[in-house]
């Protein structure tokens, strides 16, 4: 990890922080766009060619049948079973208390105004499959969009050969999906977005995936025949803040534990003092050679940088301008510091509370914002499976009562069919 001293960083130094590794999106437009177009004029065919050629899928039906489910249930190991039912428990209890209101309002007498919400009646979920199986995703936005109320929610994923995971296939299964497909990468994107015959499009798209599955996202998300996604996703993050109370070891198997992801992650450590920081990275050192993917969590740190700062609060400044994916707060009273957070996916505070109590089972979300998308995106929940639909009643005398405003600002644009339909109104009043 390289390391900076925040009191000797100018303002353009600290911007260059801020920047995430170059993704280089307009190569993988290129590369996705002739994929999704084949997958939107030949539906299935398309993306079952794409499946074989990619996942070594051997022909057949995509679809995930009665039996393989039930078979995938049968050889699941039993503490893997408790384990995903523990975390689902979990994930059920915290997010539907996410469940919105509607509300009415009488903004003048005899105008009443109310707004309401309803479930996106078809939805898309993708589960990454590649080299590591995420049973947790399934749960983090199939549990979400159940309690939403969603009409039909249908799963991809990669399978290996002609089998997705177990753990993945009962995951689902706990949660009533049983529309589950053996396809992943841009072609499951195009086939989600776009449809085929017998396989509805859907009305958005949620999940994670590599630098395509990305693209192909953004790209279906611009078409007018496509259809929207959550949110822009980037490589994994994290930015942990230390202090002299922090216990150098959590920090470090904090640090790893996101660095492992993938080569691209980033990995930002924040310490209050040259103590601090070199505990932490002594730590590093040895708990990364205990790591079985420490190949992929050493080029990740290779690009991933340490922070000296003179306090937690210009730690938690710089962590507003990062806006990380990730922020854990290993300081005393780490409550009291909750304030000062404006930008950040998920808060882990306190050393007894490790991000992977997020991206399992604590019961929060761990879909979330990446890339700095933080300042404006929050991270996936009960709402993203809904839309908001807003009502108006107005009686003779609520019209009346706004009439004057409505045709004079109607006038003001120039828009004389909207002054007459209050006009003609009134006349007959």
């Amino acid at each position: 990890m390289k390391i900076f001293n925040f009191r000797n960083l100018d303002e353009k130094e600290k911007e260059n922080l801020l920047k995430r590794p170059a993704v280089d999106l307009k190569a993988s437009f290129e590369a996705v766009k002739p994929i999704l177009d084949e997958v939107k004029r030949d539906g299935l065919k398309a993306a079952l060619k794409y499946a074989e050629k990619f996942d070594r899928f051997p022909g057949g039906d995509l679809r995930v049948s009665e039996a393989e489910f039930l078979e995938a249930e049968k050889n699941l190991d039993g503490e893997v079973k408790h384990s995903i039912r523990k975390a689902a428990g979990n994930i059920e209890k915290f997010h539907i208390k996410q469940l919105p209101k509607p509300y009415e309002t009488e903004t003048m007498e005899g105008i009443l105004c109310s707004r309401e919400y309803r479930a996106i009646e078809n939805v898309g979920l993708y589960i990454p499959g590649g080299s590591a199986v995420l049973p947790s995703t399934m749960l983090m936005l199939g549990i979400p969009a159940r309690i939403a109320g969603c009409k039909r929610i249908v799963a991809v994923s990669p399978s290996k050969g002609n089998r997705v995971n177990d753990a993945l296939l009962f995951a689902a299964k706990i949660l009533g999906i049983t529309e589950f497909y053996k396809v992943g990468g841009v072609q499951a994107i195009g086939l989600l977005a776009y449809g085929a015959e017998g396989f509805p499009k859907v009305n958005k798209i949620f999940g994670p995936g590599n630098q395509y599955v990305t693209a192909a996202k953004l790209l279906v998300s611009i078409d007018l025949n496509g259809c929207p996604i959550d949110m822009p996703a980037g490589p994994s993050e994290v930015l942990v803040v230390a202090d002299e109370s922090s216990e150098p070891s959590f920090v470090a198997a904090d640090l790893l534990s996101q660095a492992e992801h993938g080569p691209d992650s980033q990995v930002v450590l924040a310490a209050t003092s040259q103590k601090v920081l070199s505990r932490v990275l002594e730590q590093l050192e040895s708990q990364l050679l205990l790591l079985p993917r420490k190949d992929i969590a050493v080029r990740a740190l290779e690009s991933s940088f340490a922070l000296l700062t003179e306090s937690i609060g210009d730690a938690i400044s710089f962590s507003n301008m990062y806006a990380p994916e990730h922020l854990i707060l290993h300081v005393e009273e780490p409550e009291s510091y909750k304030p000062l957070i404006t930008n950040a996916g998920s808060v882990f505070l306190g050393g007894y509370s490790p991000e992977s109590a997020g991206d399992y089972a604590s019961g929060t979300n761990h879909s979330l914002p990446t890339y700095g998308y933080a300042k404006s995106f929050g991270g996936v929940s009960v709402e993203s499976f809904m839309k908001t639909m807003t009502f108006q009643t107005l009686t003779r005398e609520g019209l009346r009562s706004i009439a004057g405003a409505i045709e004079t600002l109607a006038e003001t644009e120039s828009l004389a069919a909207h002054k007459n339909a209050v006009t003609i109104r009134l006349n007959k009043l």
